[in-house]
């Protein structure tokens, strides 16, 4: 099944035939079989070791961390996430969307399915470094496409850190993410807009679709009261209830560095106009697009949710 994702991906990747898609591609296939082969041998080891090859029952510890390490690798974990940027970079947004979103499924589901057999103390230190190299790296991009890489990555430590602790709430956290990041990819793509000079334009498109991109924004940096606060609450909540008080401290100073670029992001697009003259074009009308009714419904989640949380958790 990952093989099939991920041969499936690769030629969507280098759709425009370019030198920067082929070497998108081509990085996306070479980190993927590496971890791939990873996971096979893992599960070697673990056969040779222990007698089985049920994958759910990794009982050696030398298996257990290679197959940790091998999904990191395929999801872009710190330290294994220099790939990420660099693919998104040289994929379309429409592409980058399915990378940052459909293809975290699997991995995500055989961490789910195998978490009983993993190491705390890896997934835990993961999930840190991911939450303050997600941050930090955000700081100077300036290509909407890295940042939301940078973005993904952060989100990806925050699952990873409660994990082995709460797995429901990192499934939550996961659907949340992916409902944020959706919306957010389809007003880029909407506004076509792959720097941050572009999202200064937006607004002549629709001035109600860089509302809805700059609440978006700060909803996926966990601002109250916005759906993107409720995971890192629960989160931050189950940390402190295990006596994880160090994480939880390191986790929500990471999550600063995020918010810092979401805001600059915020900002650029809602309250910042570039030189225009007296024949600047106003469009103010979007052309009829399929990718609309799934950004307004995935909006609309990604920014309403948060009253209902008891009703989630309970």
């Amino acid at each position: 099944g990952l093989e099939m994702n991920t041969l499936a991906i690769i030629p969507t990747i280098s759709t425009p035939h370019n030198p920067r898609s082929t070497e998108a591609a081509t990085k996306y296939f070479l980190v993927q079989a590496a971890a791939s082969a990873l996971i096979l041998f893992s599960s070697t080891t673990n056969a040779w070791q222990m007698g089985t090859w049920d994958i759910t029952n990794l009982s050696s510890t030398p298996a257990h961390i290679m197959f940790t390490l091998a999904l990191a690798m395929k999801l872009g974990l710190v330290p294994l996430h220099f790939w990420l940027p660099e693919v998104l970079q040289g994929s379309t947004l429409t592409t980058a969307l399915i990378i940052s979103t459909w293809q975290k499924l699997a991995p995500m589901a055989l961490i789910y399915l195998t978490l009983n057999n993993l190491s705390t103390m890896v997934l835990i230190t993961l999930g840190l470094l991911s939450a303050i190299v997600g941050g930090w790296g955000g700081l100077n991009q300036t290509q909407t496409r890295k940042i939301m890489a940078y973005s993904s990555i952060a989100h990806l430590g925050w699952m990873f850190s409660i994990s082995p602790l709460m797995p429901n709430i990192m499934i939550l956290n996961l659907f949340i993410y992916l409902m944020m990041t959706t919306a957010l990819f389809c007003l880029l793509i909407m506004a076509q807009s792959k720097t941050i000079q572009d999202t200064m334009t937006a607004w002549t498109l629709s001035p109600s679709m860089v509302a809805t991109m700059m609440i978006l924004l700060l909803s996926l940096g966990g601002l109250p009261p916005l759906t993107g606060f409720m995971p890192k609450w629960l989160i931050l909540e189950g940390l402190v209830t295990q006596n994880l008080i160090f994480v939880a401290a390191t986790m929500t100073m990471a999550s600063l560095l995020s918010l810092f670029f979401y805001l600059r992001l915020t900002y650029t697009t809602t309250l910042t106009l570039p030189p225009n003259m007296i024949q600047t074009k106003f469009k103010w009308r979007l052309k009829p697009n399929l990718s609309i009714p799934l950004a307004m419904a995935a909006s609309s989640l990604s920014i309403l949710l948060l009253p209902i949380t008891p009703l989630i958790i309970m």
